[in-house]
């Protein structure tokens, strides 16, 4: 039984990009499907698609690799762990690697990028950071 649904997704990314692996699949749920959508939204992946398989609903992610073939992602980190959860509010919400990079906040309007937490004057669970 998988305990923390949101670190395993980011772990998998990171194994994928050391490895040089274009496509991963995982589990899904709407928390990770959001997520993904959202990591493509900003650019990070190239695509998202949710299937079924068997009854289990499942996660294909597409990963992007620039011109020498390095990922697009150097850095992914999990914020808010099951031992310890992070909450911000709308102001003091984290700026990774002073706005290059992204965290991606869950919140009472959904899951969304810092910027656009700040601009809604939205806080929320710091779920992780992208850059």
């Amino acid at each position: 039984m998988m305990m923390d649904r949101i670190a395993d997704m980011l772990t998998r990314i990171r194994n994928a990009q050391t490895a040089g692996i274009e496509k991963i699949e995982m589990p899904a749920s709407n928390t990770l499907l959001s997520l993904a959508e959202l990591l493509k939204e900003e650019g990070y992946i190239a695509a998202v698609k949710a299937y079924n398989h068997k009854g289990h609903r499942f996660l294909r992610l597409t990963l992007r690799y620039d011109d020498d073939a390095q990922p697009i992602i150097r850095e992914i980190k999990r914020v808010s762990k099951s031992g310890r959860r992070v909450y911000s509010g709308a102001d003091d919400l984290p700026r990774v690697k002073n706005g290059y990079g992204v965290a991606i906040v869950s919140t009472s309007q959904g899951i969304m990028t810092d910027k656009k937490a700040r601009a809604a004057h939205i806080g929320g669970e710091v779920l992780c950071t992208v850059f």
